[in-house]
C-alpha cells in the first residue's frame, strides 16, 4: 500500500520480497540503478525491529539475490550494511553474517566488487557481556558494508565523493615540489606526479563516521554529511522528541547513504531500499535528487519516515542538487 509519495519518490508499507515480486511485474525489471539498504542483521537473539535467526535468516536473505538482480539496471549496484553476529551466550563471532553473504552473492551469480569497513568509535560497547562484565573482548565498532554488482564494471565515479586533502597535501601543493625517486617498496614516485590538484584525495573505503585522530577534522568525502549516529540535534531526533517517539534503534548514518548514492548514482537515477526503516536512504535520495522507492513492514518505522521526509530543509537541498545538475549539463555540452 502506497503511504507517501513527492514529486521523486514513494514509501510502500509492505513486506519487502513482496513488493519485490510485485514490483519485477509492474515493469520495474531492469529499471532500479542502486539498491542501497541495511536490512535486519543475523542477530541471534530477537530484537523489536524484528530479525530471523540462524539457518532460517540465511534461507530468507539468500533467496532474495535472484530478485534483487533482476530490479537491476545493466549497471547497477546493490549496497549492503551488515553489522557482525556472535554466538548466543559464547564469547565468539557467528559466521552467519558471512555465510549469509556469500550465499547472496552465489545464489545470483553477483559480483562482490568491493567492501567497506563503516567504523563508529561511539558505538555502545558490545556484546556487553564479554565486553563489559566478563571484560575478555574488545568493542565491536564497525559494520561490514557490501558493494555488488552483476557486471564488473558498475556505474561508479570516485571524482563524486573526493575527500578534503590532509593539511601536509595541501602545503605539498601549495609549495611545489616533495621527495621523488625510489622507495623501499620498490615504487618509483615521478617528481610531478602529486602537483595536480584534483580538488580532493579519493576515497577510502574505511568510513570514519568520527575523525579516528581527535587533532584533525574528518576526512569524510566533500558530499557526505559528517556527523555522528548519537547526533541528537537534527530535525528527525527533535521531532522524534517533541512527538514521544523512540527512533529506530539500528538507523543507517545518513553520511553513508548520501556517500554511496553520490559515488554510484546520477542525477534522476532509481534508488531503491526494500527496508526503509525511518527513511535515512529515501532522505538521501530525495535530497540528492534521486528518484527513489522504499518499502516497510513497520507502521511505526514509517511513521518516521514520514517524519523524516517533511523536513523543512529537504527543500532548500534540492534546489541545490538541481542547480548542480544543470550546471554539469552546461559543462557536458561545452
Amino acid at each position: 500500500m502506497l503511504v507517501l509519495s513527492t514529486s521523486q519518490g514513494e514509501l510502500y508499507h509492505m513486506d519487502s520480497t513482496k513488493f519485490a515480486k510485485e514490483a519485477l511485474k509492474d515493469g520495474l525489471r531492469g529499471s532500479v540503478d542502486l539498491i542501497l539498504t541495511s536490512p535486519p542483521y543475523p542477530l541471534n537473539q530477537k530484537k523489536k525491529y524484528g530479525n530471523l535467526q540462524g539457518e532460517a535468516y540465511k534461507k530468507w536473505f539468500t533467496e532474495l539475490a535472484p530478485l534483487y538482480k533482476e530490479l537491476l539496471s545493466p549497471k547497477g549496484s546493490i549496497v549492503m550494511e551488515i553489522g557482525n553476529a556472535w554466538e548466543p551466550h559464547r564469547p565468539v563471532q557467528s559466521l552467519l553474517h558471512l555465510e549469509s553473504l556469500l550465499g547472496f552473492v552465489k545464489a545470483a551469480d553477483l559480483r562482490l566488487v568491493q567492501e567497506f569497513i563503516c567504523y563508529n568509535p561511539s558505538k555502545l560497547p558490545s556484546p556487553a557481556q564479554w565486553v563489559t562484565v566478563n571484560r575478555i573482548r574488545t568493542v565491536d565498532s564497525y559494520t561490514h558494508i557490501w558493494w555488488m554488482a552483476k557486471d564488473d564494471f558498475p556505474k561508479a565515479d570516485n571524482t563524486k565523493v573526493l575527500r578534503p586533502y590532509s593539511k601536509s597535501m595541501q602545503q605539498l601543493l601549495k609549495r611545489g615540489t616533495y621527495n621523488a625517486g625510489g622507495r623501499p617498496s620498490e615504487h618509483h614516485i615521478s617528481t610531478n606526479g602529486f602537483l595536480k590538484d584534483h580538488g580532493g584525495s579519493i576515497a577510502h573505503n574505511l568510513l570514519e563516521l568520527e575523525p579516528l585522530d581527535n587533532h584533525r577534522d574528518p576526512r569524510l568525502p566533500h558530499n557526505v554529511l559528517s556527523f555522528s549516529n548519537t547526533n541528537s540535534n537534527d530535525p528527525f531526533m527533535r521531532a522524534c522528541r517533541a512527538k514521544g517517539i523512540t527512533p529506530h534503534p539500528a538507523r543507517m548514518h545518513m553520511g553513508v547513504a548520501d556517500f554511496f548514492i553520490q559515488f554510484l548514482t546520477a542525477p534522476s537515477d532509481l534508488v531503491f531500499d526494500p527496508f526503509a526503516g525511518s527513511g535515512t536512504t529515501l532522505y538521501a535520495a530525495e535530497k540528492a535528487a534521486r528518484r527513489w522507492i522504499g518499502c516497510e513492514l513497520s507502521e511505526e518505522y514509517i511513521a518516521q519516515a514520514k517524519i523524516r521526509l517533511k523536513d523543512p530543509a529537504l527543500k532548500e537541498a534540492k534546489k541545490k542538487a538541481v542547480k548542480v545538475k544543470s550546471t554539469t549539463k552546461k559543462k557536458t555540452r561545452a
